[in-house]
């Protein structure tokens, strides 16, 4: 049997359970609550009963004493007519003596009748009673007694001695029930402090297996959890039990692990494929770099003369060859910069007049779109460290996408301005379609354009979020569809606070 139980399928369910323990002790103690309950009812039927008895006593004793009482009255009515010979003397005795007596001799005949001891000493009183009313109380009626005869030595002293006799037998009694009323009251209070005790103690048990088999693993669970939100999803929960919080440590190990591999081999096959671009992208470079080096020269005649119907075609190659080294130039600055090129950055007081001036000539100059961009900047400005080339680059694609997507002759703004404490703030103004809250979130990443802003590879902003964080900087846009859109960056002083 015991055999059976090692290897029962129900035993190693309940030991897989988590709060298998916690069921276990649960029950126990409502076991030992329904056991405590049980004796405590047995308890109280026998505290009762010998308070019942108790009373029974009181009772015996009281009766006892009323008939005694009733003896000593009817004793007294008839010795005061019997010396007197005063009629109304009689009148309690008739009316009320004899019946009293009567009363309390059945109540007590009740009461004893269980006790052989007691209703004999009680049927010797009945008889001595019986005696003394044929001996003395009729003659005294009929008018046969004299005065020398008393009756005081006739029929209550005598009575006293058996009642007395009675009640020392019960007064035993009496005495043995105070002792089990008092032994069960205090045994009662015994349990009752018992299963509290009892009732604590499965309490603190139940605690303590909440805080070992189920606080302190999520504890575990929690701290990793935080550590792999870090990126380190090397840590292993190392946690080991049976039961739901020991699997599901199992499963979030496994998971980890898997997302672990998955993440390297995302990088590996990012790498190669930066890694590609950038090889081709410098593959891609020296034909175009050739091509740029031919047809500028034949368009301007170091060929021989260009026919008109060729001079098209060959500016047509030429604006699609420049736009080609445009796209490679920023692959390979991505590339740069993804590889941790930030490091080459050479840092210059920014001379913002300068570079704003140079970035809004340099989008004048390549496109023929007519806009007219406005600089504002700031009389006091904090002093900011960066590579004015890389800056410009910034805001000279930011300035041109705010070009491509305003109408002829609109305005553009371009905003310095200081920002918080010791930070720089440039915002370039249009008042084209705007963006879509949805594709705001993905403007900054690669090969996402916006709406209107078609023309490009999708890499401008992408680039310029690499330059700003290589800056120490962040770039966002503001947006509403059909107002307009600011896209802005924010630079770090290098001033002491």
């Amino acid at each position: 049997m015991l055999d059976f139980l090692r290897r029962s399928p129900l035993k190693s369910s309940l030991q897989e359970r988590l709060l298998a323990p916690l069921y276990t002790s649960f029950l126990l103690l409502v076991f030992l609550i329904l056991i405590q309950a049980g004796l405590n009812l047995l308890l109280e039927i026998q505290y009762r009963k010998a308070v019942k008895g108790v009373q029974h006593s009181l009772l015996i004793e009281r009766e006892g004493a009323r008939l005694l009482g009733a003896v000593l009255d009817e004793q007294t009515s008839l010795r005061g007519y019997l010396l007197t010979g005063r009629q109304e003397i009689l009148e309690p005795y008739r009316l009320r003596a004899q019946t009293a007596f009567q009363e309390s001799f059945d109540q007590l005949h009740e009461l004893v009748q269980q006790n052989p001891a007691q209703l004999q000493q009680l049927m010797q009183i009945r008889s001595t009673y019986d005696g003394w009313q044929r001996q003395f109380a009729r003659r005294v009626l009929n008018g046969t007694a004299n005065r020398t005869t008393l009756p005081g030595k006739t029929l209550f002293d005598p009575m006293r001695d058996h009642m007395n006799d009675l009640l020392q037998i019960e007064e035993e009694a009496l005495k043995q029930r105070n002792q089990q009323v008092s032994y069960f009251s205090s045994l009662r209070t015994a349990m009752d402090v018992f299963s509290l005790l009892i009732i604590l103690m499965g309490v603190a048990w139940n605690l303590w297996l909440l805080r070992r088999r189920v606080e302190q693993p999520l504890q575990t669970l929690t701290e990793v959890g935080q550590t792999w939100r870090t990126g380190q999803l090397d840590v292993r929960l190392n946690y080991s039990a049976p039961g739901e919080i020991g699997r599901l440590a199992s499963v979030l190990d496994s998971m980890a692990w898997e997302i672990r591999d998955r993440q390297e081999r995302s990088h590996l096959r990012n790498q190669q494929l930066e890694d590609l671009i950038s090889a081709l992208s410098h593959d891609l470079r020296t034909p175009l770099l050739a091509t740029r080096a031919t047809l500028r020269p034949m368009l301007n005649g170091g060929f021989g003369a260009v026919p008109e119907s060729w001079r098209e075609i060959l500016e047509e190659y030429q604006q699609a060859n420049e736009d080609l080294i445009k796209l490679v130039n920023t692959l390979l600055d991505v590339s740069r910069y993804e590889s941790g090129g930030s490091h080459n950055l050479v840092h210059a007081p920014i001379d913002w007049q300068r570079i704003l001036t140079r970035a809004t000539a340099q989008v004048q100059a390549s496109t023929q779109k007519q806009c007219e961009i406005i600089i504002h900047i700031a009389p006091v400005l904090p002093i900011v460290a960066g590579d004015p080339l890389e800056i410009q680059r910034v805001i000279q694609n930011l300035v041109d996408n705010a070009v491509r997507v305003s109408e002829v002759h609109q305005s553009i703004l371009v905003e310095v301005m200081p920002w918080h404490k010791n930070q720089v703030k440039v915002a370039v103004c249009d008042r084209g379609s705007g963006i879509l809250p949805h594709e705001k979130e993905r403007l900054f990443h690669r090969f996402i354009q916006g709406r209107g802003r078609r023309g490009g590879a999708g890499l401008g902003l992408y680039l310029c979020r690499q330059i700003v964080e290589a800056h120490g900087g962040t770039i966002s846009v503001d947006s509403q569809v059909g107002e307009g859109s600011t896209f802005w960056f924010v630079l770090p002083s290098t001033a002491e606070d």
